[in-house]
């Protein structure tokens, strides 16, 4: 096997010039976590700032990136692009992308989970091969987002040498690339929201629950976090219907009861609906028929 920038195989180098357009916590952490594997051979960044923020890309002699300020200030030899700007944003990037006269044969990709390719359009029309790849990772830090990145799951959306690149990107980051149908972003962003953000919004309430049964958020949040973990390992292992457990799972129809007499308007409303869903998954797993129509109608099934 050859070798490529920094000792790394051939096969994982990313481009030769990778340009990041995007100096927020995805574009620098991505930006730290393909240079620390070696994965390019020379790396820019663009922020909004007019000089480079503190963080290690930008440190050492010589730094491990370059930096530029503007758009327009484009480096000359780049043969591969990422955008990894705020959503709202990124059509305004590919516009000003397409101002400047890149070569076409330049391929880019976007790191957004809601948009689709087709935000890229006005880059597509000039002859670049156009993709998305967004990371199925938390990057709450620039920095510490790095090693988030490592190993991470990313879904891909696009086909040719922009795809190709997303799939270079991937593999350099340990990673593996969930290939997304054409119109998808929508329903697997949703997905992913479900699955990390919401998830964080339903411990909140089991954290106000908590309090509200005398227990301290301070004692409350580590083991309400252990417990979602452990549910979350086992979905991981055995599936979501297999993985159910608790008064739906068991067609315990009194206690569920107990649960909406005890909570606010709002909070019912929102254990109702987790209460369906959950009575859908119980029903895969033989839940009794009699008691799975009973907490149907408790829980507002049909209505």
């Amino acid at each position: 096997m050859t070798e490529g920038a920094g000792g790394a195989p051939s096969e994982y180098i990313v481009a030769r010039h990778l340009w990041i357009v995007g100096a927020g916590r995805t574009g620098l952490a991505l930006g730290l976590r393909l240079h620390r594997a070696h994965a390019v051979a020379r790396l820019t960044v663009t922020g909004r700032r007019p000089h480079a923020p503190e963080h290690p890309l930008f440190a050492g002699d010589p730094p491990g990136a370059a930096y530029r300020a503007s758009v327009e200030d484009a480096p000359e030899d780049a043969d591969a692009v990422v955008i990894a700007v705020p959503d709202a944003a990124i059509a305004e990037v590919a516009e000003r992308l397409a101002s400047i006269g890149l070569p076409p044969s330049i391929p880019i990709l976007h790191t957004s989970g809601s948009r689709s390719t087709d935000v890229l359009d006005p880059l597509a029309e000039r002859g670049h091969p156009a993709a998305s790849a967004h990371p199925l990772a938390a990057i709450a830090d620039p920095v510490d987002g790095a090693d988030r990145l490592a190993g991470a799951t990313w879904g891909v959306e696009g086909e040719g040498a922009a795809a190709a690149l997303a799939e270079r990107m991937v593999r350099a980051c340990g990673g593996h690339a969930l290939r997304i149908a054409p119109g998808g972003k929508p329903a697997y962003h949703a997905a992913a929201v479900f699955a990390s953000n919401y998830a964080v919004a339903l411990l909140s309430v089991a954290e106000r629950l908590m309090e509200q049964a005398g227990v301290p958020a301070a004692e409350a949040r580590p083991a309400l976090a252990a417990l979602a973990a452990g549910a979350v390992e086992n979905v991981g292992a055995r599936g979501p219907a297999a993985a159910l457990t608790g008064p739906v799972a068991r067609g315990d129809v009194q206690t569920v009861a107990l649960h909406l007499g005890r909570l606010s308007a709002d909070e019912r409303t929102l254990y109702s609906l987790l209460g369906r869903e959950a009575l859908r998954l119980a029903r895969t797993e033989g839940v009794d028929a009699a008691a799975a129509e009973r907490l149907g109608a408790l829980l507002g099934e049909g209505s």
